[in-house]
């Protein structure tokens, strides 16, 4: 049998992350996923697809992940059975995320997750001297190319 969901969208709030009884991490939150297709005449619908996640990727997820980010999830599709508050029979259907991955720009996560690798030092002034320029092939005639012989044989 196969469970897979994988959904790429915008979170609809800021995740939130609480705690079991027994200490684990669960996070909660929600994607807006535009449908692949419009009627005529119509605006893009979206969906509104809940998701949990439990332990490690829930910590993840409530960290680097806030209201309006984009974010791809994978998983599986649960159906779950639980009574509200005035003990009427209720069913959510979400996913349970196995892997959240960034999908904005850097900027747009706000350098969440990034690493800024330091500036490499400037090298002195008489190195840049002693080092010649790359040859400039776009520029070269054609008898600056030696021509190779086909034997047959691929190089490779």
């Amino acid at each position: 049998m196969l469970n897979t969901a994988i959904i790429m969208g915008r979170l609809t709030f800021d995740p939130e992350l609480k705690s079991t009884g027994s200490g684990i991490q669960v996070c909660t939150f929600s994607v807006a996923v535009d449908r692949r297709y419009k009627g005529q005449n119509e605006e893009r619908q979206t969906d509104f697809i809940r998701c949990v996640a439990w332990r490690q990727t829930a910590e993840f997820v409530s960290r680097y992940f806030r209201k309006g980010s984009m974010i791809a999830v994978q998983g599986s599709i649960q159906v779950r059975n639980y009574e509200d508050k005035n003990g009427n029979k209720r069913e959510a259907v979400e996913i349970v995320a196995d892997q959240v991955s960034f999908t904005g720009s850097k900027a747009e996560s706000g350098g969440a997750g990034g690493y800024d690798a330091p500036p490499l030092p400037t090298p002195p002034p008489e190195a840049a001297q002693r080092q010649q320029p790359a040859a400039a092939f776009a520029t070269g005639a054609a008898a600056d190319f030696d021509e190779i012989s086909e034997d047959g044989d691929l190089p490779f």
